[in-house]
Order: structure tokens, then sequence, then C-alpha cells
């Protein structure tokens, strides 16, 4: 599949998008002073060359109650264990993200949980899946960086 040419105009609708996915194309066109049917087709454009594959919520989960993340490396005893470990993994709801691994860990998983006896009872959820044969986590005392903008703005440097 051919590479998706973008130009600054793109660059600068993202941008905007990335901020704020409700947006409204209209303001979007105001502060690009282009039309909004323009934007419309080009984000159209980026979508079907699936550039853009979705728009997303962002919730504010200390609000809600549960301020705890931790990361979770899981063992598994065979690596043909894998899809069914992940498979019970993804069936625990506060475990928000999973990765299959080389290294340490055959599974790398964050959670989020209320607090700490809450966080222990999710890493024994996992400590309990058969093939797993053992985790160490690691306790998110801060999430310092979280800036999805940083490597879109490098990408469009090297295009």
């Amino acid at each position: 599949m051919p590479k998706f040419k973008l130009d600054e105009t793109d660059h600068k609708i993202l941008d905007l998008l990335i901020d704020n996915t409700r947006i409204p194309f209209t303001d979007i066109a105001k502060k690009l002073e282009i039309s909004a049917g323009t934007i419309h087709v080009r984000v159209k454009k980026m979508e079907e060359a699936g550039i853009i594959t979705g728009s997303s919520l962002q919730v504010d989960y200390k609000k809600l109650g549960y301020s705890f993340i931790a990361y979770v490396g899981v063992f598994i005893f065979k690596t043909s264990q894998t899809q069914f470990v992940l498979e019970r993994i993804s069936e625990i709801p506060f475990v928000t993200v999973a990765h299959v691994t080389t290294g340490k860990f055959n599974i790398f998983c964050k959670i989020r949980a209320r607090d700490t006896a809450h966080a222990k009872d999710i890493i024994y959820q996992i400590d309990d899946i058969e093939g797993v044969s053992r985790t160490e986590t690691m306790i998110s005392m801060e999430e310092s960086i979280n800036d999805k903008k940083r490597l879109l703005h490098s990408i469009f440097n090297e295009i």
C-alpha cells in the first residue's frame, strides 16, 4: 500500500483534531482560513487511507475514583499459552492495556485501580490465570509524559 501524502494543511487539521476530536469542521475551517467543505473532504480522505481510524474520548479516571496505576509484567510458562492468557486477561476490566513483548516479560499490562488493595486483587486475578508462572508489578508514581502530538510532529518533519 503506497504511503499517503500529508501536506501542511493536513498536519494542521490533525493537530486540531488531536486536541479536540469533537471540534466542528467549521471551527477548524475558521482557524485555518479555508472552507469547511475542504476540511470535510480532507478528513474523509485521511479516514479512507486509514490515517484517521476513529475518534476517542478521554476520561479522567481519577475523578471516578481510579487514581492508582500500575504496570504488570506477566511471565508465562510456555509462549504457546500467550493467546490463552491474553484472552483471560481481557476478561479483567481493570486491565486497560496489554502488550505481547520480548525481553523479560511475555505480556506487559497496564492496570487501573481504586487503591493498593484493589490493585492487589487485580494482580492476584492475573496470577491465577492458567499458564501464568508469576507477575512483577511496578507502581506508577506519576504520568509525566502523555503527549500525542510529539510523535505526530516528528513524523510530519520526516515527510
